[in-house]
């Protein structure tokens, strides 16, 4: 194992359970607390015989220090959820570390490691919204996302930026999540959101992908468009921006001359061909100047809702790069088909019908 990784879950174990590095270094019966946090930062080996005791006095299995499919001190999660308890998202985030975990370990296995250098946006709190805006047309732009970015942004995001994009079947009142690792970045988004939640998710989490270091996001946050938090409403702006540029909706006429019935047929209108919500875009008319904010507010968001999404709306599990990179772990024979069935939550049926699903080979044997 690497003496970072055990360092860094030791560390975590610690903060768990509410010790000091004193505490720990009488645990382990080491003369200072510099010996601990040597081990913490991955300066000093741990042996074998530390490794046991650690496992012995710290309550846990050997796995937790040795299992590379885990995730535990190493990785920063930011969620979008309302009215989840912290126990039930502590539990989900182990779970989703483990669909991360496996990625990390197999994708420079089988030669689809991520890039060397991040991309960052370059803005911080003191930015204005304004600028938080131009930066979302701009990457439009530059990734030249066309008349429907929402329909390009993920694959944008996994091919060009190397980001690891995951749908998935989330807790109820869970929307999506960003994980920061030191050498990876992924985002959740749950698939059983309509579409134009989903891309708003994706999108704002982006933001937090590219200015983590800036401003590193709350590790729970409100699944709203209007925020009181600086960095939230920053991220907002930036995805309104990224899914709806100007230029886009000025193909849909002078907004500031409709009015009432006629305003919101317009906006489902347009909202259905930009796949966004036209809660989102009525918002987004507003900080563009085009909409008046007591005419936005006289518009509740009840009557801007179109017809429930069908099953065949909702997205595959995962992602098609995420399944590539899984198919050729198991073809090389990095990891038991038993063991990854384990990992994503799946039976081997399950998982051989999502290789079918992405049109992949199958590498499963049923």
């Amino acid at each position: 194992m690497n003496t970072n990784l055990i360092g860094a879950r030791i560390k975590a174990l610690r903060e768990e359970r509410g010790l000091s590095q004193e505490d720990l270094a009488r645990l382990f019966a080491f003369k200072d607390r510099q010996t601990v946090s040597a081990i913490e930062t991955g300066e000093r080996r741990v042996s074998a015989e530390e490794l046991l005791l650690a496992v012995e006095k710290l309550g846990v299995n050997l796995e937790y220090f040795t299992d590379p499919f885990l995730l535990a001190g190493e990785g920063k999660f930011s969620w979008r959820q309302s009215g989840v308890g912290p126990q039930r998202l502590s539990a989900y985030e182990r779970t989703a570390g483990r669909w991360i975990a496996a990625f990390r370990v197999i994708a420079p296995q089988v030669e689809r490691a991520t890039p060397l250098l991040r991309r960052s946006l370059g803005l911080t709190r003191q930015h204005s919204f304004e600028d938080a805006m131009a930066a979302g047309e701009r990457f439009a732009a530059e990734f030249k996302l066309g008349d429907v970015p929402a329909t390009k942004l993920a694959e944008t995001m996994e091919r060009q930026l190397g980001i690891l994009v995951l749908m998935v079947d989330a807790l109820e009142g869970v929307s999506g999540a960003a994980c920061h690792l030191p050498e990876l970045d992924a985002v959740l988004v749950n698939r059983r959101e309509i579409a134009g939640r989903r891309h708003f998710d994706l999108a704002h989490e982006l933001f937090h992908v590219l200015t983590w270091d800036a401003m590193p996001p709350e590790h729970v946050e409100e699944p709203v468009e209007v925020s009181k938090n600086r960095v939230e409403q920053l991220a907002n702006n930036f995805a309104s921006a990224l899914l709806m540029p100007g230029r886009l909706l000025e193909r849909f006429g002078d907004w500031t001359a409709l009015k009432g019935g006629g305003l919101v047929a317009q906006l489902k209108t347009a909202a259905e061909a930009l796949q966004v919500t036209a809660s989102a875009l009525k918002w987004r008319l507003v900080a563009l100047g085009k909409l008046p904010f007591s005419v936005a507010r006289a518009i509740p968001d009840p009557t801007l809702r179109g017809k429930a999404p069908s099953k065949t709306a909702v997205p595959p599990l995962f992602s098609k790069s995420f399944m590539e990179v899984i198919a050729l772990g198991l073809a090389d024979g990095r990891v038991s088909v038993r063991r990854l069935a384990g990992l994503l939550d799946l039976t081997i049926d399950d998982l051989h019908e999502l290789f079918q699903t992405y049109r992949l080979p199958s590498p499963v044997e049923l």
